[in-house]
């Protein structure tokens, strides 16, 4: 009897020692492929990451470039509001400049007509 309790355990021992040795080749395979996954997930992480890194890079880029053409373009306002007021003042020169020219115009013509009522009367008066 005690010949069939030893072999019983040592099958019941065998068989157990299977069991395990499967479950442990099972557990190589679930971690290996977890790790191949933990490598790939990492790989595309780093790849994600360098992108954003990219990303931003060009993004900073971008936006000092519209600072730039921000100021450019505020310049440009300013030099245009200045020769737009210095238009408006030469357009009010210019029509003070026609005014004076009609009331000189005028003040000739009357001369002028003066001018001649005086010939005209220094011509009757000599006769």
């Amino acid at each position: 009897m005690e010949d069939f309790f030893k072999g019983r355990l040592v099958l019941i021992l065998g068989i157990l020692s299977l069991l395990l040795f499967v479950l442990n080749i099972g557990s190589c395979a679930s971690s290996c492929s977890q790790d191949s996954a933990r490598r790939k997930e990492m790989a595309q992480r780093m790849s994600v990451e360098e992108g954003l890194v990219r990303a931003n890079q060009e993004k900073a880029a971008i936006s000092d470039k519209l600072k730039a053409r921000e100021k450019e373009l505020e310049e440009e306002k300013v030099a245009s509001q200045a020769l737009k007021k210095a238009l408006a003042q030469e357009q009010l020169v210019g029509q003070s400049l026609r005014e004076e020219l009609q009331k000189v115009t005028k003040m000739k013509e009357a001369l002028e007509e003066d001018l001649k009522q005086a010939l005209a009367a220094a011509k009757k008066a000599k006769r």
